[in-house]
């Protein structure tokens, strides 16, 4: 198990904490996190306090949130199990307008990008329901990307293929991934089919300077897809002995990797480039369902109702 003494604990919540997301407030790096409690509650890295008051207004639990910038503007937005999106100002900790309420199911998926110029969050539903917003007007941008596929819609990630912007989204039911471009609003290619059981996690990353897509797999399994050869890069990776269900990419120490938590009650960090792992297994006294890495490389982890927060040495 990890020594206590070597993380810095953000604690607070009174329930699991499922949703993890960072940014910067004011030029301080933050943690923005989300749970069952039905709060969000945003954390200054820097001295691991409570930033304000958790921000309340959900009448159910928060399971998704996403960071991004409105009108030079920090924000968040989350999705709970209320079915609405909600954009909040982080700098004043107050919501931007009403409740967004197109969703007929809870959110879990939630992500944010800019497209021509204008900021816009995607966001999921258990419905199987994918819509695009722009958060400048807090309305919705067209029909909903993907609609009722009958598979719960996991996650969804942006980022940049072949120099487009593109959403990429998560559905259960066997696992498939879908690209759309958020420009045309169309899908591009065919499904990936990743793994061959329920898959719950997903983030987008860079390595070699190519888009990929990192799915985690109830059957404790990792894999990294080419999203623009639609290639699996090398075999499932395996360590995990239980369902993957938090994956986040970003840079430690100078290379690519995706961080992966499971219900195992570890957490684990693969180095992109190889496919292997980078440094040992961290284990947590709670399983894990949220996991983020901060610009300058470390770790912020969601375990039971707790937030870690752990510096790679």
């Amino acid at each position: 198990m990890v020594d206590r003494s070597l993380w810095q604990t953000l604690a607070g919540h009174t329930s699991s904490v499922v949703g993890v997301a960072t940014g910067v407030v004011d030029g301080r790096p933050v943690a923005v996190t989300s749970s069952g409690d039905e709060t969000v509650r945003v954390w200054d890295l820097a001295t691991g306090r409570q930033v304000g008051q958790p921000l309340t207004g959900h009448t159910f639990g928060v399971i998704g949130v996403a960071t991004g910038v409105v009108d030079g503007r920090p924000v968040a937005v989350t999705g709970g199990a209320d079915e609405t999106v909600r954009v909040w100002d982080l700098t004043t900790g107050q919501p931007i307008g009403e409740p967004l309420h197109e969703h007929t199911h809870w959110v879990r998926a939630v992500a944010t990008a800019v497209v021509d110029g204008c900021p816009v969050a995607v966001t999921g539903d258990y419905d199987g329901t994918v819509w695009v917003w722009d958060l400048t007007t807090r309305e919705q941008i067209g029909e909903p990307l993907q609609e009722r596929f009958r598979s719960d819609v996991e996650a969804v990630a942006t980022g940049v293929v072949d120099g487009r912007p593109v959403a990429v989204t998560l559905t259960d039911g066997g696992g498939m991934v879908r690209v759309w471009d958020l420009a045309t609003r169309e899908q591009i290619g065919e499904p990936l089919r990743t793994h061959t059981g329920s898959v719950y996690g997903m983030a987008m990353g860079v390595v070699d300077g190519g888009p990929v897509a990192v799915t985690g797999s109830h059957d404790g399994t990792v894999r990294v897809w080419d999203l623009t050869t639609r290639q699996p890069i090398g075999e499932p990776v395996t360590g995990h002995t239980d369902s993957v269900g938090a994956v986040a990419t970003g840079v430690v120490d100078g290379r690519p990797v995706a961080v992966t938590g499971s219900v195992d009650k570890t957490v684990r960090v693969w180095d992109l480039t190889t496919g292997r792992p980078s440094g040992p297994e961290l284990v947590f006294p709670a399983e894990v369902h949220a996991v983020a890495v901060t610009s300058d490389g470390r770790l912020v982890v969601g375990f039971g109702h707790e937030v870690a927060v752990l510096a790679r040495r």
